[in-house]
């Protein structure tokens, strides 16, 4: 029994490591081959990155494109609106300077006769004073002609009356 003691641990050994090589060799592949899935599963993701770096890449480009575009775009609108809001106030300014000066003319035409008035009615004013003199004057003059009537008229009675021709005889009544 003895001998079993050291034959069954060396068959023992022997078997262990007849199913060790085995199992490594089995291990080694089994490694091997999850080493190539993951090698293919890190290509197959390294791919599907790259593929997704691309397409972002060009969705990017794309994006870019797309607002570098609508940049331009709305600088050409806003642009647009300048020069024609520019024009606009250029024609406004223009119509307005034409108004401005058809007004000027107007007030020059107006103070011209506002002028021309005021010196008719200077004239007629002086001539109405003028008038209004000759009036007065006349008035004057009829009022002194009837004075001096008055005193002709006066002085022709006192002398009349002072006269012998005018005086009335008055028969004195005879003694018969």
């Amino acid at each position: 029994m003895k001998k079993f003691y050291i034959l069954v641990p060396i068959i023992l050994t022997g078997v262990f490591i007849f199913v060790y090589m085995n199992f490594t060799k089995d291990y080694a592949l089994q490694q091997e081959q999850e080493a190539q899935e993951k090698a293919a599963i890190a290509q197959a993701e390294a791919d599907r990155k790259a593929e997704n770096e691309r397409i972002a890449k060009a969705d990017a480009d794309r994006r870019a494109a797309e607002r570098a575009a609508e940049e331009a775009r709305k600088d050409a609108e806003k642009r647009k609106k300048w020069e024609d809001a520019g024009r606009e106030i250029a024609e406004a300014t223009a119509k307005y300077n034409a108004e401005a000066d058809k007004f000027a003319k107007e007030a020059a035409d107006l103070e011209i006769q506002l002028a021309k008035a005021r010196e008719q009615k200077e004239k007629t004013s002086r001539e109405a004073f003028e008038l209004a003199k000759r009036v007065e004057l006349a008035r004057i003059a009829k009022r002194n002609a009837e004075l001096e009537i008055q005193r002709m008229t006066e002085m022709v009675a006192r002398r009349a009356a002072e006269s012998a021709l005018t005086q009335v005889a008055v028969a004195t009544p005879s003694k018969k």
